[in-house]
């Protein structure tokens, strides 16, 4: 049974390896995980020129009381990544999860939420390394599959420019509510007034709206849309933007001047050879732009922009398409899901759990990472203006 326990350990994306800085390591909570359902009424469907309901299927994890014979241990079942299935590639593949399906919540304490939004495409499983670590270190964390762009159920990309940011703060509205009802079981353990985003990508450019960042009209993508105006609500206390697309030309998502509307506290995450939102055009611009966040840049040096989901997935035999929908050319995934899970925890343990000692661990000296470890990336951070 030791053995057993120790292999699916190694296999548990949400684990670190023992070169992972202080701050990545699985917290001291047996994690639990649901799925459910919620539906926002009457949206735009831009596929269908009128209006829908949309309906998100959300994965929740939390922290959980564990009965006695309960393992923590589960299997996601993901479609495999990329836009468009191959006929040489599995159509889904399989995610070991250290989470116990269906599992009672943990009572005695309410605490944060954290919306995680995927990328185009992406699926509400792909950033599990990340969701289940902060479950386990007393979060709930709440991942959307955004519809019309989870894998191999893609749809046009203009559905996606209008939804994302709208799919993030119903989330956060819905979960609120749910939390509210005593039969629920998100009821009492969730901190309603604590609230951030974490998305990736196309989850980044929603979360930069979500946070108050006002779209472009003059932007060329999305002049000739229906783009909704949305502003953060007042629970919404923090972002966490992984290589978030949209400033890159000619996109041109935001002006420097709408920018100046961000002003929730933010870590931005990307790798300076970003070959899909951009580095100096794109992340870092906008970085620079959000002069009115308490913000921190974090850089992978020669990373590109798979700096945010799973590492691939073990025992797929997948082709190099494939295999480039998860890894980096030059860095080891599990170093960066390391290192995403030891500054995105001083990040939100800092700004949603008022942990001031967390601020050590965001200045560039590298606090918490193993000796001579700290190399390859580094980390700034502004003040507002």
């Amino acid at each position: 049974m030791l053995v057993l326990a120790l292999l699916l350990q190694a296999q548990y994306f949400s684990v670190p390896q023992v070169d992972a800085p202080e701050l990545a390591r699985f917290g001291s909570h047996d994690v639990g995980v649901r799925t459910i359902e919620i539906t926002n009424p009457q949206q735009v469907d831009i596929l269908k020129s009128g209006l829908a309901d949309r309906t998100l299927k959300i994965e929740i994890w939390y922290p959980a009381q564990l009965k006695a014979n309960e393992q923590a241990h589960t299997v996601y079942v993901s479609p495999m990544a990329g836009r468009v299935p191959r006929p040489d590639s599995p159509k889904t593949f399989e995610i070991p999860g250290k989470a116990a399906r269906d599992a009672e919540p943990k009572q005695g304490a309410a605490y944060p939420l954290v919306v995680v939004s995927h990328g185009y495409p992406g699926s509400r499983t792909f950033l599990s390394y990340l969701t289940e670590n902060l479950a386990s270190k007393g979060y709930v964390v709440a991942a959307i599959d955004h519809t019309d762009s989870v894998f191999g159920e893609v749809r046009g990309f203009q559905s996606t420019l209008i939804h994302r940011a709208p799919d993030q703060l119903f989330t956060i509205q819905e979960l609120a509510r749910l939390s509210k009802q005593g039969d629920h079981f998100l009821n009492k353990i969730v901190d309603t007034d604590k609230v951030a985003i974490v998305g990736y990508s196309m989850g980044g450019y929603g979360a930069m709206a979500s946070g108050g960042a006002s779209y472009n009209a003059a932007s060329g993508m999305l002049k000739q849309l229906p783009m909704p105006k949305v502003s953060p609500p007042a629970n919404l206390k923090a972002i966490v933007a992984i290589a978030p697309w949209g400033a890159q030309p000619p996109v041109e998502a935001w002006e420097a001047e709408a920018v100046k509307n961000f002003k929730l506290p933010s870590l931005f995450i990307v790798g300076d050879n970003d070959d899909v939102s951009g580095y100096e055009k794109g992340v870092k611009k906008l970085y620079n732009w959000a002069i009115n966040s308490d913000r921190c840049l974090l850089t992978y040096q020669n990373a590109r922009h798979n700096v945010g989901g799973n590492p691939a997935p073990a025992n797929v035999s997948l082709d190099f398409q494939g295999r480039e929908s998860f890894e980096e050319p030059v860095w080891r995934k599990d170093r960066i899901t390391a290192i995403n899970q030891h500054y995105i925890t001083a990040f939100l343990d800092l700004n949603l759990k008022s942990d001031a000692a967390k601020a050590e661990y965001l200045k560039p000296e590298g606090k918490g990472f193993q000796r001579r470890w700290f190399l390859g990336l580094n980390i700034d951070c502004q003040k507002p203006n």
